[in-house]
């Protein structure tokens, strides 16, 4: 079982004092073959404990099956099997639960290690929960029922705020007064009057509400013209990590409203504590690449939380800021380096905004999934009016394959965007982040109609004079109405395989941008190929090869360090050229081009939501081998699929169509 964060407190029965002791991911580990807990410089050991990392190293066969000791502090401890630590002198209590992928425990290891946290005779951690699913979904009903409870409710939370104590953060203008976005606290030298816009846009920015917080930042400077940190926050809202976004030129423009220089600006912030979070923002976007600076950035915040041990916006911007340096895509040792920060504040802070969601997206993965409910459970009521924290609970819950908590969390947050946007004047959206995850999981549930109704709704928007025109070689569906419609078109029609019906005939001008035309081309030759109508299926692989040579063009001069863009886009063309090959009746010189796409996306991190690659490859893989007799083939590649989009219903299909083909022969 392969540990990845540990972070643990050991009581001494016959002490008061305890023994804290911290594992992350960084260099060193430690080896449970061996009975001492060791580090790159080993003599660094006593001083450096806590810094070390948790590495499960070696192969299990060589570990003995039960009561590994090894030692770390000074403080003796076993480790048995089922990867639970135990110490007979010690009490061992829980306060990170990251030990293990319990998607990987046996049922017995399951309902031991949730037998010895019911009756405590052993003490344990364990990571996720091990609730049963009807337990999960009565939950995640209830909690979405408060979301909306206190969505509706907001003119109860209109009590004034100060920065000194935490409080529910509001705005101040009529629209928004006092809607409830989180709750945040963070001592400043700002007025009393702009107090309240300070913290409300503080929680926004945790919340990825940009333009709200920045909004918010900037009446929070209209009532303290001398306010350093809400410079500091309008700053900010330009640097989006996650999504590895950055306006510099505003960023920079923003910090130029409080002096000329940085020690212009620093001689503004009265405290140390703001001097210091002031310097953080400059190196963010100071000199150098944004790459580099990003790294820069993380340092800077590392600096600062060590300085500010107990300041939970700096942990929280701290976890942020690593989760930005993964700019090639998920990265696991960062990504858990993220959440271990975050676990050890989440105690401390539960209700705030950022702790919640940095750790949803540090989890947001198939294999970390069950390790992120609990935030899941809590973010949507953390913040209820605001619509990315309805959103994300989602990240959680599509990973898991959990589809009817999927649609409801997206139901309130189009719901809830859709409000705010009515609020400042602006129109309905039936495009974007939210509606798309929306069909992609109506489709999931079978739910056709449902989904069609979205695809209809953004197709009419797409088409309007509410659309966002392609205007450069970004494959953004969150900010462009034609490039969200070309996606939401393409899941309908490979999820329902409605191949002859009328929505797989609809046409769009997608644009000059290679990669929305190969998206494009990919769908209508895909769909062609399925209809047995080869000679359209071959003109549009044609198409497709054209604008992946001009994407591929496109990386000889930007020199991009993520590559998903370009993976896909040869997985994209094998896939188009074995469905071609499978209506020629050639499934055998098919086959390897799926096997080949499929190898090409097992080498990409895992994003999250819907498939990046809108038909898996393994499941045209799985789809292939049983046309062509192949069941037990057929079954080890759907098992593949599933792995990378747990409960996915194309690839359940399949895989049952499959096992039934091998129980026949």
């Amino acid at each position: 079982v392969p540990m990845e964060v540990v972070k643990h407190r050991c009581e001494k029965r016959d002490r008061g004092k305890p023994t804290v002791i911290r594992a992350s991911l960084a260099k060193g580990g430690w080896d449970p073959r061996n009975s001492s807990f060791h580090q790159n410089n080993a003599s660094s050991l006593p001083k450096k404990a806590r810094e070390n990392s948790a590495r499960f190293s070696g192969d299990r066969r060589k570990v003995s099956r039960d009561r590994t000791r090894f030692s770390a502090d000074g403080t003796r401890f076993v480790l048995n099997r089922a990867g639970i630590v135990l110490e007979p002198h010690c009490i061992v209590r829980v306060q990170t639960r990251i030990v293990m992928d319990p998607t990987r425990l046996s049922g017995s290891q399951r309902s031991g290690l949730q037998r010895r946290a019911q009756t405590g005779t052993k003490p344990c951690i364990f990571a996720g929960e091990l609730s049963s699913p009807k337990e999960n979904r009565v939950r995640t009903q209830r909690s979405f029922a408060l979301a909306l409870l206190g969505a509706s409710l907001v003119t109860l939370f209109s009590a004034p705020v100060l920065a000194q104590h935490g409080a529910h953060a509001s705005p101040t203008t009529a629209d928004t007064q006092a809607a409830p976005v989180g709750v945040v606290s963070f001592a400043n030298s700002g007025a009393p009057a702009a107090q309240a816009d300070f913290l409300y846009g503080l929680a926004q920015l945790h919340n990825f509400e940009y333009e709200d917080a920045a909004a918010a930042f900037a009446r929070a400077r209209e009532a303290d013209p001398s306010f350093a940190m809400a410079v500091w926050g309008e700053a900010m809202t330009f640097n989006h990590p996650i999504w590895q976004e950055q306006d510099l030129e505003k960023g920079r423009a923003a910090l130029a409203k409080l002096g000329a220089t940085p020690a212009e600006r620093a001689a503004k912030a009265p405290s140390e504590r703001e001097k210091a979070y002031l310097a953080t923002v400059e190196v963010l976007y100071g000199d150098g690449t944004k790459e580099e600076r990003d790294f820069r950035y993380a340092d800077a915040m590392a600096a600062l939380q060590a300085r500010f041990p107990d300041d939970i916006d700096a942990a929280a911007f701290h976890a942020l800021s690593l989760l930005g340096t993964a700019h090639a895509g998920r990265d696991v040792r960062i990504y858990m380096r993220s959440a271990g920060i975050l676990e050890e504040a989440w105690p401390k802070a539960p209700r705030h905004p950022g702790v919640a969601h940095y750790l949803i997206h540090s989890y947001d993965d198939p294999i970390h999934a069950p390790l992120g409910l609990r935030a899941a459970r809590v973010y949507s009521e953390v913040a209820p009016t605001a619509p990315h924290a309805q959103h994300m609970t989602s990240h959680i819950f599509l990973a898991l394959g959990l589809w009817e908590e999927t649609s409801k969390a997206n139901e309130v947050a189009v719901a809830v965007m859709n409000r705010m946007r009515g609020h400042k004047g602006l129109h309905d959206r039936a495009c974007g982040h939210y509606p798309s995850w929306l069909q992609y999981s109506y489709l999931q549930q079978g739910r056709r109609a449902d989904a069609e109704r979205w695809l209809a709704a953004c197709r009419e928007e797409a088409t309007s004079a509410h659309a966002v025109a392609l205007k450069d070689g970004t494959y953004d569906a969150d900010r462009s109405s034609i490039t969200s419609y070309l996606m939401m078109w393409t899941r309908q029609i490979l999820d329902t395989e409605d191949w002859n019906g009328e929505i797989a005939k609809w046409t769009l001008d997608v644009g000059p941008q290679p990669v929305a035309r190969l998206s494009y081309a990919f769908a209508r030759g895909f769909a062609a190929a399925r209809r047995g109508e080869v000679t359209a299926a071959r003109a549009e692989l044609e198409a497709l090869a054209v604008a992946r040579r001009e994407l591929d063009a496109k990386r000889e001069v930007e020199h991009p360090i993520d590559l998903g863009p370009w993976q896909r886009a040869e997985i994209l063309e094998r896939q188009l050229r074995a469905a071609l090959l499978t209506a020629e009746g050639k499934a055998s010189e098919a086959l390897p081009h799926a096997q080949a796409a499929a190898q090409i996306e097992e080498g990409m991190p895992f994003g999250f939501g819907p498939p990046f690659v809108d038909k898996p490859s393994h499941e045209l893989w799985g789809e292939i081998a049983l046309a062509s007799g192949d069941a037990p083939a057929a079954v080890t590649a759907f098992e593949a699929a599933l792995a990378r989009a747990p409960q996915r219903a194309m690839s359940e299909r399949g895989l049952a169509k499959a096992q039934a083909g091998s129980v026949k022969r």
